[in-house]
């Protein structure tokens, strides 16, 4: 039996109009300008057929690091040249990609995976070219954020993407505290080494609410671990995590405000103002009684006195 024979029906007729609308795409002629084109977040057959075209085309394709790209395009053939615009070398390289544009030159940017700008650089570079008058395409595609979202199982009517949280506990402590009271589902960024303590700090910080916690997306060995974010920490510290991942965590539930959430308050608070006015503030921000969190404010100032 030939491999034709095999394949059912509907799988032939999927890959002949696949075909078809690749060549239709290759063949469209692509204006010059900045393309923004999302790639792969692992799955090399995550990639738009529209993406595969505009790189096609491209005349030169900046990326993060060409070593890393140059994977992707020799799996789909590119033969575009690859270039560096990462966060040490932009200053550098936005005025050689306004001369390119200007010489009617096609540009794409990627990212290492995923779509561009998302917690990447190319910010400074897409508002230059706009304000240069040059045309900005993005083209639309794979982001680990939003695959991390959907497969959650948490509120997906509002979320906020606040990107990686500081590498020190301290500091990460502090900006969940600010982040504490945004009624969202909220989405970070993290490394295997920090990932961890990083759900343990987000319990400390927001209470022991619902995690979810994916790695690998779209890879071979990808998981999900979902639960409270006591129980995922204690996974994380057993299971030795690898890879890149993606925290999810529920909002505020509106109901436990913990002394550990206030105290992360009050931390930041009692070093911008008086105890007395940094218990009051904390108190309106939280919703809970001023009384509790001035004796909470007044066991820090004490530790504090003492170290």
């Amino acid at each position: 039996m030939s491999d034709d024979e095999r394949t059912p029906v509907g799988a032939s007729a999927a890959l002949l109009r696949t075909t078809e609308a690749l060549r239709a795409g290759l063949a469209k002629p692509v204006a010059p300008g900045l393309y923004l084109v999302a790639t792969p977040i692992g799955n090399l057959g995550d990639i738009t057929l529209r993406a595969i075209a505009t790189l096609a085309a491209a005349d030169v394709i900046y990326c993060e690091d060409t070593r890393h790209s140059r994977t992707l395009a020799s799996h789909f053939g590119l033969a575009a040249s690859l270039k560096p615009y990462h966060e040490h070398n932009g200053e550098a390289a936005r005025p050689l990609i306004l001369a390119a544009l200007a010489a009617g030159k096609r540009i794409a940017l990627i990212s290492d995976a995923g779509t561009p700008l998302i917690s990447d650089p190319g910010y400074k570079l897409v508002r230059a070219v706009i304000e240069a008058g040059y045309p900005v395409v993005s083209i639309p595609g794979a982001t680990a954020a939003l695959t991390a979202l959907t497969v959650s199982g948490l509120p997906t009517n509002c979320f906020l993407f606040a990107g990686f949280l500081p590498p020190k506990s301290a500091a990460r402590l502090a900006r969940l505290a600010e982040l504490s009271t945004v009624d969202a589902t909220l989405l970070f960024y993290e490394a295997p080494s920090r990932v961890a303590d990083c759900v343990v700090d987000i319990g400390v910080a927001l209470g022991d609410r619902d995690v979810s916690v994916a790695r690998e997306l779209t890879k071979l060995h990808e998981t999900v671990l979902r639960g409270l974010a006591s129980e995922v920490a204690a996974r994380l510290v057993v299971e030795e995590p690898r890879g890149e991942f993606v925290i999810v965590v529920a909002p505020p539930k509106g109901g436990v405000v913990t002394d550990d959430m206030i105290r992360a308050h009050l931390q930041i608070a009692m070093t911008e103002t008086t105890t007395r006015d940094a218990a009051q503030a904390v108190a309106e921000a939280l919703g809970v009684a001023r009384g509790r969190v001035y004796q909470l404010a007044l066991t820090l100032k004490r530790g504090m006195d003492v170290s």
